[in-house]
């Protein structure tokens, strides 16, 4: 099949798209195997970022795969029955704006389901990647410029948990332990080892999970850090990678676990 062919009616095909604040990706998703079928194709996200900009880009994503049924869209904040509620990496118009009405119009009515970027990586990772086959309680960080946060109990998703902002000895976890804050500071992954301890320590006390998933781009060198950890709930590196919100995008798509 060629990137640009929709699959054939009765495969158990579905199309995600992931929105960031620099870029716009998206591809069909085979949710038997969490397997992108194909290429994905990106676009930048576009200056300014405004809703119906955005909107935009997300359908020339998906014309360009001619895929005309339902589809699942990530988004980079809080998304409470489809209404966005913050904007950190996008422009700030998005708040209180219906992201799935504002999609759905720019792609001629299509159902769109759209969910926070970090619990589509959450429910991505916890089916096909680092925590399949594993039952209780699952959280996922991904660490960048901000710590986001998905927690996943026997595969239903605890939708818009905001973990960077938990407040850790006086400061946000994300203020603390971000990679960017690595990068920031320069600290050597043991000192900044001894800071993501701190906020996994004060997030094993809220909710004794069963495993952590570590996501973001600094989870390509997990083994420079993760053995450096001293919390007690083991911590695995995540799996997916790039692909995790496009593939969590489109399991939403599927059964919407949003609500």
């Amino acid at each position: 099949m060629s990137e640009t062919e929709s699959p054939a009616p009765g495969q158990n095909h579905i199309f995600g798209v992931d929105v960031g604040g620099s870029g716009v990706k998206g591809g069909i998703v085979d949710l038997d195997t969490g397997q992108l079928v194909g290429d994905r194709y990106k676009l930048l996200t576009p200056q300014p970022s405004t809703p119906d900009a955005v909107a935009a880009t997300i359908a020339e994503v998906v014309r360009h795969f001619e895929w005309t049924g339902p589809l699942g869209v990530t988004y980079p904040g809080v998304v409470v029955n489809g209404v966005v509620q913050t904007a950190a990496n996008v422009d700030k118009s998005w708040i209180g704006t219906d992201a799935a009405e504002v999609i759905s119009k720019a792609l001629g009515g299509q159902h769109v389901t759209v969910l926070n970027d970090a619990d589509a990586a959450g429910l991505a990772e916890q089916r096909h990647g680092a925590g399949r086959n594993r039952n209780g309680v699952v959280v996922l960080l991904t660490f960048g410029t901000g710590i986001g946060s998905a927690v996943i109990h026997d595969g239903q998703l605890l939708p818009n948990t905001e973990f960077g902002h938990l407040e850790v000895d006086g400061k946000e976890a994300e203020h603390r332990a971000a990679s960017s804050v690595k990068e920031r500071k320069d600290w050597s992954y043991e000192r900044w080892s001894e800071e993501v301890t701190k906020v996994l320590v004060s997030i094993e006390n809220l909710l004794w999970p069963d495993l952590f998933i570590a996501g973001g781009g600094i989870s390509r060198k997990a083994d420079k850090w993760i053995p450096l950890l001293k919390n007690r709930t083991p911590v695995v590196a995540a799996e997916l990678l790039n692909e995790a919100g496009i593939v969590g995008a489109a399991m939403a798509a599927h059964a919407d676990v949003t609500r």
